[in-house]
Formats: C-alpha cells, sequence, structure tokens
C-alpha cells in the first residue's frame, strides 16, 4: 500500500544532476595539475624535504585505483584527502609538518571542465521546492561533501539541497550499502515510505534504495557504466530485498516524468499532503 505522504526525493549526483558526457580529459589527466600546484606548494613550505612531482602523481594515481578496486568488493568508501597526504607521508614528508587545510585549498577541487546541469533539472527541482519537498543529495564521491559543494556552488545548485549533502567519504560507505541511505534518511528527518531516491546506476541507487523501503527511479543516461542491471540481478532476493517489486522502482530519460511517476506513487504529492 502506498504510504500517505511524500516528504523527500534524494538524489545521486554525477550522471543523476550533472551530466559528464561532455568531460574530454581522463581522470588522471584532470588530477596531474592539482597535484603539480600541491607539488610547488610543498617545494616552497618545506626546501628541507624534496619530493619529485612524478613520483607524487604516480603514487597518488596507483593508490586511487587500488582504493577503488577495494572498495567495489567491500563498499568502504576511499577518502581522497586520505590518499593523498598517505602518498605524501609515504614519499617521506612528515604530516606533522602540513597545514592539510591549506595543501586542499591549493589542490583546489571545483567544477570539472565538460559537466552541466541536466537541462531539466533546474526547473523540476523549483517545482519540488515549491511543493514543499525537502530535497537531498547522496553521492558515492570520494572527495568529501565539502568539495563537492564546490561544484554544486559553480553549478548554481547547492541553494535547493539545505537539509542533506552527504558524501560517501564522509559516511565511510559507498552506495549500496544501508548506511548511506540511513544517514541521508536521518539528515532529511524521513522515514523510507516518505521519501523517493533518484539515481542513474541501477545497483548502487535503485536497488540500494529499495533495499532500505524506499521507492526508486532510474535516470536513463547515456553513459555507461560498471555495475549495471545485470549485476542486480543474481541473488537480488538475498542481497537486494524488495528489488522484483516493480511497482517500487521506475525509469525515466527526462526529469520532465517524474511528476507523472510521484503521481502514482502519491496522489496528492503537489499539496503537500
Amino acid at each position: 500500500m502506498a504510504p500517505c505522504q511524500l516528504k523527500g526525493l534524494l538524489f545521486d549526483f554525477d550522471d543523476t544532476l550533472i551530466d559528464w558526457s561532455g568531460v574530454r580529459h581522463s581522470w588522471p589527466e584532470l588530477e596531474a595539475p592539482r597535484l603539480a600546484r600541491v607539488h610547488a606548494h610543498l617545494r616552497d613550505r618545506l626546501p628541507d624535504r624534496q619530493i619529485d612531482c612524478k613520483s607524487l602523481i604516480d603514487l597518488y594515481q596507483e593508490r586511487t585505483i587500488q582504493a577503488w578496486s577495494e572498495a567495489r568488493q567491500s563498499l568502504i568508501a576511499p577518502h581522497m584527502p586520505n590518499i593523498l597526504f598517505g602518498a605524501l607521508r609515504d614519499l617521506g614528508v612528515d604530516g606533522d609538518r602540513l597545514d592539510r587545510d591549506a595543501v586542499m585549498r591549493v589542490y583546489d577541487w571545483k567544477v570539472i571542465p565538460g559537466t552541466v546541469v541536466f537541462p531539466d533539472v533546474l526547473p523540476m527541482l523549483e517545482a519540488l521546492r515549491a511543493a514543499g519537498i525537502k530535497l537531498g543529495i547522496v553521492t558515492n564521491a570520494s572527495q568529501p561533501m565539502v568539495m563537492r559543494d564546490a561544484e554544486l556552488a559553480g553549478h548554481g545548485l547547492i541553494e535547493y539541497f539545505p537539509d542533506c549533502r552527504l558524501a560517501a567519504a564522509d559516511t565511510g560507505y559507498l552506495k549500496p550499502h544501508r548506511l548511506m541511505f540511513e544517514a541521508a534518511l536521518a539528515q532529511m528527518d524521513t522515514t523510507p515510505g516518505e521519501t523517493v531516491f533518484i539515481g542513474d546506476n541501477p545497483r548502487a541507487d535503485i536497488a540500494g534504495a529499495m533495499a532500505v523501503g524506499m521507492r526508486a527511479v532510474q535516470r536513463i543516461t547515456r553513459r555507461v557504466f560498471d555495475g549495471g542491471v545485470r549485476a542486480v540481478k543474481p541473488n537480488t532476493q538475498r542481497v537486494f530485498p524488495g528489488w522484483e517489486n516493480m511497482s517500487l522502482r521506475a525509469s525515466l530519460h527526462s526529469l520532465d516524468e517524474l511528476p507523472a511517476i510521484l503521481d502514482n506513487w502519491y496522489p496528492d504529492w503537489r499539496n503537500g499532503s
């Protein structure tokens, strides 16, 4: 039986709100200039402890790949700053001599060139906010949310998400781990039955949300990622209870289709009841 009231919508970030299809550089190519700035910063402040820039870039990228490879099995979230400072430590930089906040300011995370807000996002966020629906973000990011907030601000989205903005790096777990969703529900002060999750990844977003009792909507995008629908189907009853219940999930190609889905699940959501 459908719950009587919709109170909150939780969104994945990348490829749900933000379109990455226009990014033309690989992740190592995007990271290298940031790490070069970190290297220059340390060279100026720690002249007695010189490290090679290429060694820093190579070790950081090796540790990042390793962390994500392990995370796909354990769902323990990689933590980008910890990876960076661990690499620096192993290259002989004394962590006690580092101002971590200063290093991260030099690293200067911001909007990734080539990413844009999907054109259907802002009108839908405006409509949902006008209906009194709480809005939140839950992202499988290794960057803490304080870093991803710079992207939200740069894309003009941060004002829509005052209630909940969670990165995996902050919770310690990746979706589909249930603690990611439970932490978001606690921030939103809503129950699973009062909350809908919208994301592009059928395993991390859709099956994960449904496993804690939320309804879920998959955004179909052009991007292809690891862990698609085929990865969800085996052992779904054991790992993702409720996945087989089609009444709890839907899909769309544009957020323009979302109101009709919500009308079906929560007939009175437009007037806040």
